[in-house]
């Protein structure tokens, strides 16, 4: 754990400090999870916030040491979740979304080796995304959580309130369904090549 419980303590007494140490130790971390899961980088800061605001109002419901972490995971999870349900229902990206900076740097890198390079590692991760788009939200949160995250199944068991065997179930079909997803997806680009 990054913090002690008596920090959490003090902060669940109202001592705006210590929650602001709490803030502090896992800032980076949950920033770095909310990334991996929602495709918004503009957005990251948003939904941490969004994290931060239900972990102060609902601290006082914090009894044991050992479920601190696992449950900021789970608030960060359910507020991922949140942001994508309503992304999905305003399912819009235009140009214009991007910024005039963006647009240029985007010209300019229209050329060269470093064209090559941004185009093999796009091509990757627009195939990683693509396979991770032809599951669910929940397969892809949980292989996020567990391979990107490195979450232990004992850390996932508290987050998704399951025992282990089930956990290793739902692991296992996940990725059943993430091959089945990248079977399908070379099986079209062999017909179209």
């Amino acid at each position: 754990m990054l913090v002690d419980f008596d920090l959490i303590t003090r902060a669940q007494k109202g001592d705006s400090a210590a929650f602001n140490e709490i803030v502090l130790a896992y800032r980076k971390r949950i920033l770095g999870t909310i990334t991996r899961l929602i495709a918004r980088p503009e957005d990251v800061e948003d939904v941490a916030q969004e994290v931060f605001l239900r972990l102060y109002f609902s601290l006082d419901q914090l009894r044991k040491e050992e479920v601190f972490e696992p449950w900021l995971y789970r608030l960060t999870v359910n507020a991922a979740y949140d942001y994508l349900r309503k992304q999905r229902r305003r399912q819009e990206f235009r140009m214009s979304d991007l910024s005039e900076q963006q647009v240029m740097l985007a010209d300019a890198m229209a050329g060269g080796k470093a064209e090559q390079d941004d185009q093999h590692h796009k091509k990757v991760r627009e195939a990683v995304d693509s396979l991770l788009g032809a599951v669910s939200e929940a397969d892809r949160i949980l292989l996020m959580l567990k391979e990107v995250e490195g979450l232990s199944l004992k850390e996932l068991e508290k987050v998704y309130n399951v025992n282990e065997n089930a956990l290793k179930v739902r692991l296992f079909r996940a990725r059943q369904r993430v091959l089945k997803a990248f079977g399908s997806q070379e099986k079209k680009n062999e017909g179209s090549g």
